[in-house]
C-alpha cells in the first residue's frame, strides 16, 4: 500500500462528513442506538461492533488506526493516551502470574518500573540482558518465559537486537515479543516483517511531530489487538481522546517530508561534529563506525534526528556551559517534533556522583529538528568554543 494513499486517503470517506477536506472530530463520549438488538451486539463486542463509548472507539481514533496499522504493516492498531500506557497494556495483556520476562538492559524508565516494581507483585520476574548478542536471549531463557522485550535502537546508545534471530528464537519457543519502535517510527523500520509480534511507540514524539499531543501506538495482528482491547485497554481507560488523534492525524499528513528533513539534517550535522577537535565520540546508527552499523542498514531505512555525543576532558561544569550555552537548542527531554534539543545525561546525576570516568555520564543527547542545519551547526561550533 503506497504511504501517500495511507496518510492522505485511508479510510477518509468524506461522503460521511459533508465532502470535508479535513476530517471532523467525532467530539462525544456516547453513541445512540435505534433498537434492542444492535446495542446488545455492541455490549457484546466493542472491538468489532458499532460505537458504543468513545473510551472503547470513536470514528476519529479509528481512522487514526487503520492509517498507522497499514502504515507499520500490521493487521490493526491500537491508540492510547500515552506511550508508557501502550507499554502497560501491552506487556500486562501477555503476562501471568509466574510468568518470566527476558528484556533488553536499560529500558525505557517506564518499562522498568514494570519489570522492577509492577509486576514483582504478582511473582513475575525478569532478566535484563545485553541485547546486541542474540546468544544471550538464548542463555536467558526459562521453561516459564513468557516475553521477550526489545528496544532497538534505544535512545542514548542506539544497541540493536537483531530482530530476524530474535524474532525466530521467541516463535520456536512460544514467546511473544515487544518491541518499542519510537526511535525509527514506522516509517523507518518495520519490526513485524522480521517476525516481531507488537511494535509499541511514542506518538508523542515523531507520529505528533508538533510537540503539542501525548499519545501512544500498539501494532499487531487482529487476534492480539483483540486480546489487548477487550482487557487491558478497556480496563485502564487509556485510550485516546478524539482531538488527540485528531492532532495526531494533522501530523501524519506531514511525518513522511518532515522525517527526510530531520535525516537530512541529522547527517550534515553528525559530519561537521566528527570532524570537530572538542568532540570525543559520536554515537548514530547510520554513522559508518557504529559498531552495528551493517545491522542497523539491514533493518532501517532510516535513523532520523537522535544522536549522542561525547565531549573531549569532560567534567560535569564543561557539560553544563556547553549545554547552556546553546542559544537554538531546548534542554528538554523526549523528541520528534519541531524544535531541537538538548539532553546531557548528567541531568540526571547528582554533580557529586558524577563520573567523569564513566562513558555514559558523559553522554549529550542531541535531538536534529526542522531547522535549517547550518543554523543549528552555527549554534553549536559557538557553544563548542566556549568549553
Amino acid at each position: 500500500m503506497d504511504t501517500s494513499f495511507i496518510i492522505n486517503e485511508l479510510g477518509e470517506e468524506r461522503e460521511h462528513y459533508f465532502n470535508a477536506v479535513a476530517p471532523p472530530i467525532m467530539q462525544t463520549s456516547n453513541f445512540a442506538f435505534k433498537d434492542f438488538e444492535t446495542l446488545r451486539a455492541a455490549f457484546e463486542d466493542e472491538y468489532a461492533g458499532e460505537y458504543l463509548y468513545t473510551k472503547s472507539k470513536n470514528p476519529t481514533v479509528d481512522m487514526l488506526r487503520l492509517k498507522l496499522a497499514a502504515l507499520q504493516g500490521a493487521e490493526d492498531s491500537i491508540v492510547t493516551n500515552s506511550g508508557s500506557s501502550a507499554i502497560f497494556c501491552s506487556i500486562l495483556a501477555n503476562v501471568k502470574a509466574g510468568d518470566h520476562i527476558i528484556s533488553v538492559a536499560k529500558p525505557y524508565t517506564w518499562a522498568a518500573r514494570m519489570f522492577e516494581v509492577v509486576l514483582p507483585r504478582f511473582g513475575v520476574t525478569h532478566t535484563y540482558i545485553d541485547g546486541q548478542k542474540t546468544e544471550n536471549f538464548i542463555h536467558a531463557c526459562q521453561s516459564n518465559t513468557s516475553l521477550i522485550y526489545l528496544e532497538s535502537p534505544n535512545s542514548w546508545d542506539f544497541a540493536l537486537q537483531d530482530l530476524e534471530a530474535v524474532g525466530q528464537l521467541a516463535k520456536e519457543r512460544n514467546i511473544t515479543t515487544i518491541i518499542d519502535n519510537s526511535y525509527c517510527t514506522p516509517m523507518y523500520q518495520n519490526p513485524h516483517a522480521f517476525g516481531i509480534d507488537i511494535c509499541v511507540h511514542s506518538a508523542t514524539k515523531y507520529i505528533s511531530g508538533h510537540s503539542d499531543t501525548v499519545a501512544g501506538l500498539i501494532t499487531g495482528s487482529k487476534s492480539m489487538m483483540k486480546k489487548i482491547f477487550d482487557s487491558e485497554l478497556l480496563n485502564s481507560g487509556t485510550s485516546l481522546s478524539p482531538f488527540n488523534a485528531w492532532l495526531l492525524l494533522r501530523g501524519l499528513r506531514t511525518l513522511e517530508i518532515r522525517l527526510e528533513r530531520i535525516s537530512a539534517s541529522t547527517q550534515k550535522v553528525v559530519s561537521f561534529l566528527k570532524n570537530h577537535a572538542k568532540i570525543s565520540g559520536i554515537i548514530f546508527p547510520f554513522d559508518e563506525n557504529f559498531p552495528q552499523y551493517h545491522l542497523a542498514k539491514k533493518q532501517m531505512s532510516g535513523a532520523c534526528g537522535l544522536l549522542t555525543i561525547s565531549l573531549q576532558d569532560t567534567d560535569y561544569e564543561t557539560i553544563e556551559i556547553f549545554t547552556l550555552s546553546l542559544k537554538h537548542f531546548l534542554l528538554a527531554v523526549s523528541w520528534g517534533g519541531h524544535e531541537s534539543l538538548v539532553m546531557p545525561k548528567a541531568t540526571g546525576i547528582k554533580p557529586e556522583d558524577f563520573d567523569k570516568t564513566n562513558p555514559e555520564h558523559q553522554y549529550i543527547r542531541l535531538y536534529i529538528g526542522l531547522e535549517n542545519a547550518d543554523y543549528l551547526i552555527a549554534d553549536l561550533a559557538q557553544a563548542l568554543e566556549r568549553v
